[in-house]
This record gives C-alpha cells, sequence and structure tokens, in this order.
C-alpha cells in the first residue's frame, strides 16, 4: 500500500483532514450510524484528523461529537443523528472547507478537508446524491462516483447493465409507482410468470428494509405496499436457491486493476428468520458469515473474476460488495453490487479483506488513500 498523496493545494506539512459524513435521511439511517461508530474507533488518528459530520433524518447536517458509542446499532439502542451546530462543506471549487454555524453565533471556517468518507447507506447518500455535491465541490471522496452510485443503487437498472456486461442474473420483473397506482391486478399478473416464492424488494433500498419473502400469491399485494413504504419503484425476483456468497472489491491504485477478496458465505441460524433480513442482518446475531467459505478453489476463482468484472462493468470506484448465489447445479448468479456495503468489523465487506490479509484500520486507510489519489472533476 502506498502512503496517502495529499489533495493539490494541501499542506504537506500537517495531517490530511477527513470528513466522515454519515447517518442521512434514508432507512438505513441507523446502519450508517454504526459504521460510523466503527470507523471513528479505528481509524488511524496518528495519520489522520478527524471531523464527523452528521445528517439527521430530516437532512440538517450536523457537528457531531467525536464519540462512538452513541452512535453503536444493538438490539437495545437505535442511533440517531443529533445537534444543533450546522456543519457544511463548502460548495466553493478548490475551497474543500468545513463551514459550522453554532447557534447564536457567526458561521465561521472549521477546517479545510482533503477527503469525505461518505459512510451512508441507502438513498440520499449512497445514490449519487451527496457524490454530486462533492464533485460541484471539486472535494475528494472515497468511493463510486455519481453514475455507478445511482445506478448501482436502483437494483432493476443495475440488472440492465450487468445483463448488457454478459452477467448472469435472475428473473425478475419491476413495477413502477404509475403502473401500480392504474393497474394493481395487471402488475400482480405481470409478475405471475416468476412462480413462487417470490422476493419483493424497494428498488432503491438497501439492508433488507422492507424486503418480503411471498410465498402465496394472497401475499403479492400486500409485500409490494410493504416495499412501496421505502421506495415507489419494486422489484420481484423469483427465489434462487442456493447458497448466498460475497466477494469484495478494491480499486487498484493508479493503473492497476481491481483486487477481489476471498470469498464469504452467509447462512441464517436458528427458526425466527426464513431469509437474511435486517433483524437478522443487525439485531439477532441469527445469521453466520463464513470466510473463505467452503467452495471448490475453481469456483472462489470464477466469482473473484467475475466480482472484477462486474465492478468495472458498473464503473465502481474505491470499493464495492458483489453478491452471489451458488446454486446445487454450479451456476453462479449475479444478486447485486453493493457501493457502500456495511463497514463494521463485524460487516462482510471488512471479513472477507481481513481474511486477505487487510484488516480494519488498514482498510479504511487504504480507502483514503485511493481517494486521495483520484483526480477531480469528471474522470
Amino acid at each position: 500500500m502506498s502512503t496517502p498523496t495529499p489533495a493539490a493545494g494541501a499542506d504537506t506539512h500537517r495531517k490530511p483532514v477527513v470528513a466522515i459524513v454519515f447517518g442521512g435521511r434514508s432507512s438505513e439511517h441507523a446502519v450508517s450510524c454504526s459504521t460510523a461508530a466503527s470507523v471513528l474507533r479505528a481509524i488511524d488518528r496518528d495519520r489522520y484528523d478527524i471531523v464527523p459530520i452528521g445528517i439527521a433524518p430530516d437532512g440538517r447536517w450536523v457537528l457531531v461529537a467525536d464519540d462512538p458509542e452513541p452512535l453503536q446499532l444493538t438490539a437495545d439502542h437505535t442511533p440517531s443523528v443529533h445537534g444543533e451546530t450546522t456543519a457544511l462543506i463548502s460548495t466553493d471549487p478548490g475551497a474543500r472547507e468545513v463551514m459550522i454555524f453554532p447557534p447564536d453565533e457567526p458561521p465561521r471556517r472549521l477546517t479545510t478537508v482533503d477527503v469525505v468518507l461518505p459512510l451512508l447507506h441507502g438513498p440520499f447518500g449512497e445514490d449519487g446524491t451527496l457524490q454530486g455535491l462533492l464533485e460541484l465541490a471539486d472535494t475528494r471522496y472515497v468511493g463510486s462516483g455519481v453514475a455507478a452510485s445511482a445506478v448501482m443503487m436502483d437494483k432493476a437498472l443495475m440488472k440492465i447493465v450487468f445483463s448488457a456486461a454478459g452477467l448472469p442474473v435472475g428473473p425478475h420483473a419491476v413495477i413502477t409507482d404509475k403502473e401500480w397506482r392504474r393497474d394493481k391486478a395487471a402488475c400482480l399478473d405481470s409478475v405471475a410468470g416468476l412462480g413462487l416464492p417470490v422476493f419483493v424488494k424497494p428498488a432503491r433500498a438497501g439492508s433488507s428494509v422492507g424486503v418480503v419473502k411471498v410465498d402465496a400469491a394472497d401475499q403479492l399485494e400486500a409485500a409490494v405496499e410493504t416495499a412501496r413504504e421505502s421506495d415507489p419503484k419494486v422489484l420481484v425476483e423469483a427465489a434462487i436457491p442456493g447458497r448466498e456468497v460475497e466477494c469484495g472489491v478494491l480499486e487498484g491504485h493508479g493503473s492497476d486493476p481491481a483486487r477481489a477478496s476471498q470469498i464469504g458465505e452467509i447462512t441464517v441460524t436458528g427458526d425466527r428468520h426464513t431469509f437474511y433480513d435486517f433483524e437478522a442482518k443487525y439485531l439477532d446475531n441469527d445469521a453466520q458469515l463464513t470466510c473463505p467459505a467452503d467452495l471448490p478453489a475453481e469456483v472462489a476463482d470464477e466469482i473473484r473474476e467475475l466480482s472484477v468484472k462486474a465492478f468495472d462493468a458498473a464503473g465502481c470506484e474505491g470499493l464495492a460488495r458483489v453478491d452471489w448465489f451458488y446454486e446445487p447445479g454450479g451456476r453462479l448468479m449475479l444478486n447485486e453490487i453493493n457501493t457502500m456495503p456495511g463497514f463494521t468489523p463485524s460487516s462482510m465487506f471488512p471479513r472477507v479483506w481481513a481474511e486477505s490479509g487487510v484488516d480494519y484500520p488498514s482498510l479504511i486507510t487504504e480507502l483514503i488513500e485511493l481517494a486521495l489519489e483520484r483526480r477531480t472533476g469528471l474522470r
């Protein structure tokens, strides 16, 4: 790994300043807070100065305390961003300043930012919106750019891109807001060919929020309505029998190709969950993450190769987690890419990289290095 390169015009005699942005307006607000708690604990304080900026559920940007404890997500505590001091990253190109607006005080400049680490999951953060703001501000940031973030957030568009790239995707159907409001019966008929069971999902959400497994036709309408609470655009996927395996991808330095990790596998344990839903992921500890997965060497190699191909086809930068189904007959089916995957030490992305020789603090440093290398402006 290389030494971080300061952004153009930066004072090379000071530590790079990393603005950690988290929270947000999506249904994954608490998950984002939990991710930020883990990063705040592990980031190399000898190497970087930190500015934690939280985005409250109502969209306010606030300066928050550099304290991970209140941000931890547990079965007994759902974290949320609170604060009175507004903190904004200047959109003046090249300024890269954090301005704060304390109550009853004049606004003032807090610091210059070299790179933003956006730990937001879901809409209004992972979907290209924040990335567009930072592009306007000419500010470097970790992760994929506007186009890749937006398209990979929309699972329906994602499947179009992967199909065009010759990657295997499963049978699915899309129900738009207008279609549903115009003729529910026709929408339900349009997905009948997928058979049962199916998974009904918000097209633009993550962490399994709003996902419902449907085993009977009379459950389908209610499942669509549940998904629509998170997103009016709904994706219905045929259930794919098989093992859920995941691969982490990191961008290469300079002109080097992207790198793929060891393969991890998710197994839902116990009898409280029929699939890897939000509660199994974050609250009930009913998921077993195994890495490296027990796979034939040639299958693991194929997953790594195809994961890099998916990363490149999507135009991803920085990092991504690529999720697959490994069917009993040996066929691989691409489920999705996550451009800002779960990032606590126990999450799959850090786990697979730890098994690949990159521990959690080093992974954070590697992502910041990659962001500091990137050029600003149109790429």
